[in-house]
């Protein structure tokens, strides 16, 4: 294949991505496969050969798109979505052709320049003061292992990075129960341990106070441990959780720890003015991160970590060994400085292409409506016999439940199954229940619809079966 073909296939591709999108309503929204189903249409070993593209495009359409979970399905409302608007599809396809390593700043300077703008531009958005600057990640798990690993080399006075972990301090981190489980996994990478993340007991609203950091903290503290970090949820993954974050950072400025809040989902959001009062006081923290490629359109991977000042985090992960310098310009921002991988993709394209394309108020008016939308389904859910909800809206997310267990895992079952919707489940106190949240790019009022209606077929096919129903 030469470039000559890729013109050819290229129109092809855009044109079954159209025809893609255009038929999802008629596609279930997750296979109806068994494991090991897709690899099993695959040869085991490797073609000799090269082979004819129209060969490889027939096996791509009779295997791929059936064996596929839906995420850009409009009735796609399970964990949070990935969102892939047109315009991030259309910058992505430009950052493929280009397929440039945005490592250094020479190696790419518009790839550097654009992600530096495109920083300020959201910083902007969410409201957040002037101060703030930030960096691309993938995903919010290394943006929240960066901030972890920063919060621990301040806690231990760069040492650490010298002379390991090994003979040094016990190093406490705190955080709620109803934190994201990356926050778990940046502390056991981060070589913290598990036993050293303290989970703070959270209040009727499953909220950490600042009351409750702050007896923790001092806790430690008279036991001879060093607290190093906080770690806020704003926008829980399981029911929508909010610490009382302008409380808990005063609480832990006043203990001098400093503080990353994850806001992965929530934090799209507060693009609207409205709803900031859900994470008031956040211009006191150190690091924050959002994930546009959750609810802004800009599609995975796109995480925004906000950063205060980011000396801490630099100096932590940067290396500039004389192969990554850029001749007479020393003070050049390279960000491969302030994250963990050294290669980097041009993610702030798509930015830059969705705040364009859409513009903040059409951003605005998507998120406004599943917000509104997903409380409209809440009420005609609660409405059907059997049927209790067990948190109300968090912004798009709530949960609910039939009184038996059983029947509550029988009926996301028999809803998953079914094809036309995709939900998941969580536990609360304990309590099996299933997650709604609204948040797919191009869902309609009548696709969020549809929950209550399937939630009510389904119960009525569950009566004819014996199933445990309340």
């Amino acid at each position: 294949m030469d470039h000559e073909d890729l013109r050819q296939w290229s129109k092809r591709a855009a044109d079954w991505a159209a025809d893609y999108h255009a038929g999802l309503r008629d596609r279930p929204v997750r296979a109806p496969l068994v494991p090991g189903a897709v690899a099993r249409q695959l040869p085991m070993t490797p073609p000799e050969s090269a082979e004819p593209m129209e060969a490889i495009w027939a096996d791509f359409e009779r295997i791929v798109p059936d064996g596929m979970t839906h995420w850009q399905h409009p009735r796609f409302f399970a964990y949070f979505p990935a969102n892939a608007a047109p315009a991030s599809m259309l910058a992505e396809q430009l950052v493929n052709a280009m397929a440039c390593n945005a490592l250094i700043w020479q190696t790419s300077p518009a790839a550097t320049e654009v992600e530096q703008v495109m920083i300020g531009w959201l910083a902007q958005a969410v409201g957040l003061p002037e101060a703030f600057t930030g960096t691309i990640h993938d995903s919010a798990t290394n943006a929240t292992l960066s901030a972890v690993l920063t919060m621990r080399e301040k806690a231990l006075d760069w040492r650490g990075l010298d002379e390991g972990l090994s003979g040094g301090p016990m190093l406490r981190f705190y955080a709620s129960a109803e934190t994201h489980s990356s926050v778990d996994k940046a502390i056991r990478v981060a070589g913290i341990g598990q036993r050293n993340l303290v989970k703070v007991a959270v209040d009727g609203d499953r909220a950490m106070t600042g009351a409750a950091l702050a007896a923790a903290i001092a806790a430690d503290r008279a036991a001879g441990l060093v607290p190093a970090g906080v770690i806020l949820c704003a926008g829980g993954t399981s029911v929508g959780a909010f610490d009382r974050i302008g409380d808990c950072i005063a609480a832990a400025q006043a203990a001098g720890v400093p503080v990353h809040v994850d806001a992965a989902w929530a934090g799209s959001a507060m693009i609207c003015p409205e709803f900031r009062t859900l994470w008031a006081g956040i211009e006191g923290a150190d690091s924050i991160v959002f994930n546009p490629h959750k609810w802004l359109g800009a599609q995975f991977d796109c995480s925004v970590q906000f950063l205060r000042d980011p000396g801490a985090q630099v100096r932590t992960l940067g290396l500039r060994p004389t192969y990554l310098e850029t001749a007479g310009r020393e003070e050049i921002v390279n960000f491969n400085e302030w994250t963990v991988p050294l290669g980097r993709r041009f993610r702030a394209l798509k930015l830059w292409f969705v705040l364009r394309a859409y513009g903040l108020e059409g951003l605005r008016s998507r998120i406004r409506n599943h917000i509104a939308w997903a409380i409209e389904a809440r009420d005609q859910l609660a409405a059907l016999p059997g049927v209790e909800i067990v948190t109300e809206p968090r912004l798009s997310l709530f949960t609910f439940a039939l009184e038996d267990e059983a029947a509550t895992e029988a009926l996301l079952a028999r809803i998953n199954d079914d094809g036309r919707i995709y939900l998941t489940q969580t536990r609360v106190d304990g309590r099996f229940a299933i997650r709604v949240q609204v948040g797919s790019f191009d869902c309609c009022h009548e696709d969020v619809m549809l929950i209550a209606k399937i939630v009510e077929e389904m119960l009525a096919s569950c009566l004819s079966k014996p199933l445990p129903l309340p």
